[in-house]
C-alpha cells in the first residue's frame, strides 16, 4: 500500500451553529487521486478551506505527511508543502504559467530549481 499524504479523519467544520462539513473522512495515498463532488451546498470548499488552514474544524483530524495540520495556520500548511490552486479563478490573470507557479513556489526553498 502507498504511503499516506493527506487524511482527514470525522471532519467536521461549523458556521456559527451550522454544521457545514458533517463528518468527511478521507484519505490521498502518494500518487493517488481523489475527487471531492457533490451538489451546491454539500460542503466541498468548507472541506478544502479546513484542509488549507483558513476554515479550522470544530472536531475530527487533518494529517499531512502523517503530521496533524488541523491547528496550523494557512502559511505554516504551505510552508509544510500543501497548497491549492484553485481553477479558473484567474488569480493572476496577466501572468504566464511559469509566473503562476514562482509564485506559488515562493515559500519553498528550492523554488529556483524550477525547470523550464
Amino acid at each position: 500500500m502507498a504511503d499516506s499524504l493527506l487524511e482527514l479523519e470525522d471532519v467536521k467544520v461549523h458556521y456559527g451553529a451550522i454544521e457545514a462539513v458533517k463528518g468527511v473522512s478521507l484519505r490521498v495515498d502518494e500518487g493517488g487521486l481523489v475527487t471531492l463532488i457533490g451538489g451546491n451546498g454539500a460542503g466541498k470548499t468548507t472541506t478544502l478551506k479546513a484542509i488549507s488552514g483558513v476554515k479550522k474544524p470544530s472536531s475530527g483530524s487533518i494529517r499531512f505527511n502523517a503530521q496533524p495540520i488541523e491547528r496550523m495556520r494557512p502559511d505554516e500548511i504551505v510552508e509544510a508543502g500543501l497548497s491549492q490552486a484553485p481553477e479558473g479563478r484567474r488569480v493572476f490573470p496577466r501572468m504566464s504559467v511559469r509566473e503562476n507557479l514562482e509564485m506559488g513556489a515562493y515559500a519553498r526553498r528550492d523554488r529556483d530549481g524550477i525547470s523550464d
